[in-house]
């Protein structure tokens, strides 16, 4: 059993494992920006330890910040949350390297499931029905468009990587595709948003990429 843990998030989340902390006998120590000097989580944990400005960028998802947190209030373990730190491997490995318990899934875990291709073959190999689709990396323009001719319309584009927050949007033409893919950031996600008979989503890597999929696909 922790004697002491650190949550590395803020806001409900953060309240939520404080009262489970506080149940169970475990000191907590939260973490604040400037911005959230008076949160609600701030005042209930046992400690608070200021960690930079307001945006999360400088604050919440450095990992030095956090480690320097831990080694001002000796916290035994971190508890991440969700969303921030709570699915980088780089982060959870830092805390071993420190000797500080993740209470999370482990590293090789961490790797596994955040990575798309990686994740859908673990998952098909443990039996788990998954959407056909290419299972592998799109290796060029050329390679974007041919995969990009067979999906149909309209399409969906999504941040491959994450798009902070934007989601998946849908484009009902070559137009609006184009776009919206500007506005999430390349690469993007094509799928056609109501099935496109298995094949699964696809990769653009410029709006080059997006118009010559639209083109041929017609």
């Amino acid at each position: 059993m922790f004697e002491k843990i650190l949550i590395a998030n803020r806001g409900e989340i953060a309240c939520r494992v404080i009262k489970t902390a506080r149940r169970m006998g475990i000191a907590t120590v939260a973490v604040h920006s400037d911005a959230d000097a008076h949160a609600l989580h701030v005042r209930m944990a046992d400690e608070a330890v200021h960690i930079g400005p307001a945006p999360a960028s400088q604050s919440y998802i450095v990992i030095e910040r956090i480690l320097e947190a831990l080694r001002a209030t000796g916290a035994q373990a971190v508890h991440p949350g969700y969303g921030f730190l709570s699915e980088r491997a780089d982060f959870a490995a830092a805390l071993a390297a420190e000797g500080v318990a993740f209470i999370g899934p482990p590293v090789g875990a961490i790797e596994a499931m955040g990575d798309k291709i990686t994740s859908k073959k673990l998952a098909a190999e443990a039996g788990v029905s998954t959407v056909p689709g290419f299972m592998g990396l799109i290796d060029d323009a050329e390679h974007a468009a041919r995969i990009a001719s067979e999906i149909g319309y309209p399409v969906m584009s999504k941040a491959s990587a994450g798009g902070g927050g934007k989601g998946m949007r849908i484009g009902w033409d070559e137009a609006e595709a184009v776009t919206i893919a500007a506005e999430i950031g390349f690469p993007v996600m094509l799928k056609a948003s109501a099935g496109g008979g298995g094949k699964g989503m696809r990769i653009a890597h410029s709006r080059e990429e997006v118009e010559e999929g639209f083109r041929l696909a017609r």
